[in-house]
């Protein structure tokens, strides 16, 4: 297995941030198949396999204000107001996906990309950690 850490700047706005490119770069370094595991060891990120540029990155995070609402009704109160929401993502978003890879190229569909989801205002740098488990 090879593994990298990177780290993503995602700022002080809720993001979907696509890591895609980063994932594409990080495979250029092998030429079998296996699985390309996807892995963001935080209490309030996800990732997810989802289109991109076409309005559902906004979707997602409209969706997500929707199911989990930053308002003041969460138990987990410290941080910015509604940040316990942020904890809660992972159960819905979960915070690792694994991909297939063939030749060395991510098996994705036509308008798949792989992103990190980061609803956390208080937190404007993520870790991702990509793995390589050849086949």
């Amino acid at each position: 297995m090879i593994s990298e850490e990177i780290e993503i700047r995602t700022g002080s706005e809720q993001t979907v941030h696509d890591l895609t490119g980063e994932c594409e770069r990080f495979l250029s370094q092998v030429d079998g198949d296996g699985l390309l595991h996807v892995w963001v060891p935080h209490a309030t990120a996800g990732v997810a396999i989802i289109e991109t540029g076409a309005g559902s990155d906004h979707d997602l995070l409209k969706a997500l204000e929707h199911v989990l609402p930053r308002d003041t009704n969460w138990r987990h109160r410290h941080g910015s107001p509604g940040h316990g929401r942020d904890h809660v993502l992972p159960a819905l978003v979960p915070p690792y996906a694994t991909i297939p890879v063939l030749g060395g190229v991510l098996a994705l569909g036509t308008w798949q990309s792989v992103c990190l989801v980061d609803t956390n205002v208080d937190n404007p740098v993520r870790k991702v950690r990509l793995s390589f488990l050849a086949g």
